[in-house]
């Protein structure tokens, strides 16, 4: 499983925030359209993500929900034929829900920032600091909230769950 350390929080001002961290990215910013489908799992969540371009990746993660730096451990398998595979699992699991968004990604460092615009829910800021050591999975808390200063996130501005809950799915 990969690691990653994360902080999802409501964007306040999300074009300045955008702004900034356009200033401190490593590359270009690139847009991607998601859908992500949800199904019925006992351990952790997963999640069908296809992408506007007909790729596709099946996503199963474990995270704490609390707000704040928190570890994400997770598995990402490619997909080749998604809607096939959405059927097999709605009909196997069930489908707990969709999350439909548009991500602006930034890259800085090891760390993924994404700017989501999440249908009926609004805008949101996601860091992943993303640890391939022990030592970066130390230090990833310290990344994310330095990354937080400087993108003006403060704590009132975290959010503790994923989308698909607050959508109340």
């Amino acid at each position: 499983m990969a690691v990653n350390i994360e902080i999802k929080a409501r964007a306040t001002d999300f074009l300045r925030q955008r702004e900034l961290a356009g200033g401190i990215s490593d590359s270009p910013v690139e847009l991607l359209e998601q859908t992500d489908t949800f199904f019925v799992v006992g351990n952790g969540r997963l999640k069908l993500r296809e992408f506007a371009d007909a790729d596709a990746e099946l996503i199963h993660y474990w995270r704490p929900d609390q707000a704040g730096p928190k570890k994400s451990e997770y598995t990402i398998v490619p997909v080749p034929d998604p809607a096939l595979l959405k059927s097999v699992l709605s009909a196997a699991l069930g489908t707990r829900g969709v999350v439909r968004k548009r991500r602006h990604l930034y890259l800085v460092g090891h760390t993924k920032i994404h700017f989501d615009e999440v249908v009926d829910l609004g805008e949101f800021i996601e860091l992943e600091v993303v640890c391939s050591t022990q030592e970066q999975q130390r230090q990833g808390p310290i990344v994310a909230r330095g990354l937080m200063k400087q993108l003006e996130i403060v704590e009132a501005d975290l959010i503790d769950r994923p989308y698909i809950d607050l959508l109340g799915n």
